[in-house]
């Protein structure tokens, strides 16, 4: 299929590279010129104004917004829906708040122009291990998609087959899925994310412990001087609390073994305050994610080992720099 990607950083230029090995026509922008030059010489083509893309792509076409999200994604998409025609589509992969998506999506319809939001998970990784997609849009309009979200996801791999799941038209064994309608992928997406604050604050607390099992306060036959980059590797191996965020925290410690590259500041994207607001909206406790979330509020003020592990895990997927 031909695509054209708006956004050519971290992700959508590795996202662009593994739609090209996936045999797709894939033209690119970017602010950047440098962006796009570079991505011209792993062989996509290169449009240097969002006039240019449009006119380079075969109705009915597909524009895929992979900037920030926000004030950015928001002028992207109204800047798309003017030179667009109908039947064209758009798809938002960025961190959008879900409710926005059901706005934009509104008001590009009374253009008939479609518009797909599809939450993405993979970082600066995905381009090998693939992107695992949460989508939502029409369902007519998604099917059509479906040759572009199975070349970015990572495909069933060697996991596993879940015991007593049978349902052989479920994409989600490959790494994508149909959520439902406008929003329901981007509110997916900021749930994972609000769940992935959650973990990566459980994993850090658990290394702070340990690293200060030195303390003097404690008694001395209570005192451990624990390897913390042996001890990341041998939960990996078997443990009931192996995950890719502790692949990354073992590679950080293993690099850096007292983060000391690392002040412990944490910034927050957004989907971890949606996570708590949509609690709120719903009543739902959400007590963990809530101080997950908080506690990133917490490290811009005063910096632990604890949050020096959370930095270091948001710098391993997705090249996260802390602010200065």
């Amino acid at each position: 299929m031909q695509l054209g990607m708006v956004g050519l950083g971290k992700m959508g230029a590795n996202m662009v590279r593994r739609l090209m090995a996936g045999g797709h026509h894939c033209v690119g922008f970017d602010i950047s010129k440098e962006n796009v030059e570079n991505l011209v010489i792993d062989g996509a083509q290169g449009a240097f104004t969002l006039d240019e893309l449009v006119a380079s792509l075969t109705p009915p076409r597909i524009i895929w917004c992979m900037v920030p999200a926000g004030e950015l994604t928001e002028k992207t998409v109204l800047a798309l829906s003017e030179l667009l025609d109908e039947n064209d589509i758009i798809i938002d992969g960025g961190n959008s708040f879900y409710k926005d998506a059901v706005r934009r999506a509104k008001r590009l319809a009374d253009k008939k122009i479609h518009y797909i939001d599809v939450g993405t998970s993979g970082g600066v990784w995905g381009v090998t291990r693939g992107y695992c997609l949460m989508i939502g849009g029409p369902r007519e309009i998604v099917q059509t998609l479906d040759p572009i979200f199975k070349s970015l996801a990572p495909g069933k791999g060697d996991i596993p087959e879940t015991p007593g799941r049978d349902d052989p038209a479920s994409t989600a064994e490959q790494g994508y899925l149909y959520c439902g309608p406008e929003g329901s992928g981007h509110f997916v997406k900021m749930i994972h994310n609000g769940i992935e604050y959650g973990m990566m604050k459980a994993y850090a607390e658990g290394f702070d412990i340990m690293r200060n099992a030195t303390s003097t306060n404690l008694p001395e036959e209570h005192r451990y001087d624990l390897n913390l980059t042996d001890i990341a590797e041998v939960w990996r191996r078997g443990s009931v609390i192996e995950s890719w965020l502790l692949d990354l925290t073992a590679i950080s410690l293993a690099e850096d073994p007292g983060l000391s590259s690392y002040s412990g500041y944490v910034e927050d994207s957004g989907e971890g305050r949606w996570t708590v607001m949509a609690a709120v909206e719903e009543a739902v406790p959400a007590h963990v994610l809530t101080a997950a979330l908080y506690s990133r509020f917490r490290s811009r003020h005063q910096n632990t080992f604890s949050d020096k592990i959370i930095s270091a895990m948001r710098k391993q997927f997705g090249g996260h720099v802390e602010k200065k």
